[in-house]
């Protein structure tokens, strides 16, 4: 069954922008369109500015003090460890310059997947009285999922925006659109975001 999203009430709604850095993006395949995909993301941080939501901006690098606290029982995260990848200085960390945070936006360094686990944006949210999420990342099977895990658990109002997430896989991709992510948010598009603000 099909559940119609409720409008988007601006003042307890933020738009989480994740991990759209040079590296990361690199990561997709040649075959994603990034200028398209970074148009979208730039319309819905402009949409939701608008509107006066909240924009989070959510970033992966690391220190060195990083580093050495990685366990080598953390599959994904101790090879960036042990290779001395994604340094929080290293060009590749940068956000990408057509999603430049502004003055008044949230903006979180992190050292796992999730925008969560290893940051203060939690309680950066609950401070503003942000209760909705809508989530655009790259990648879906990253950042995305587990960020979608771990907002749900802690009762937010999920949104995807599907034309928003990419994934180098897109068989991951699709079963995470389709199969996953609509259990615990609602998946929407940069056209219906707008709509949903309109109405709220």
């Amino acid at each position: 069954m099909t559940v119609t999203p409720p409008p988007l009430d601006p003042g307890t709604s933020a738009l989480l922008v994740m991990d759209y850095q040079r590296g990361i993006l690199a990561s997709l395949p040649d075959s994603t369109d990034q200028e398209a995909l970074l148009t979208r993301v730039a319309g819905a941080v402009a949409d939701m500015r608008a509107y006066g939501a909240a924009i989070v901006h959510v970033h992966v690098g690391f220190t060195e003090a990083d580093w050495a606290a990685i366990p080598s029982a953390n599959k994904a995260f101790s090879y960036l460890g042990k290779q001395r990848l994604m340094h929080h200085e290293d060009p590749a960390t940068d956000i990408h310059p057509r999603l430049t945070p502004e003055p008044g936006d949230i903006v979180v360094r992190k050292t796992r997947f999730g925008a969560l686990s290893t940051t203060d944006l939690d309680r950066r949210l609950r401070d503003r009285g942000i209760t909705t999420l809508v989530l655009a990342g790259v990648t879906t099977g990253g950042v995305v999922l587990s960020t979608v895990t771990d907002a749900a658990d802690r009762d937010y109002r999920l949104h995807v925006l599907s034309d928003g997430v990419a994934d180098p896989d897109p068989h991951l991709h699709r079963t995470l659109l389709t199969g996953v992510f609509p259990r615990m948010a609602h998946i929407i598009d940069a056209e219906e975001l707008r709509s949903l603000l309109r109405e709220g």
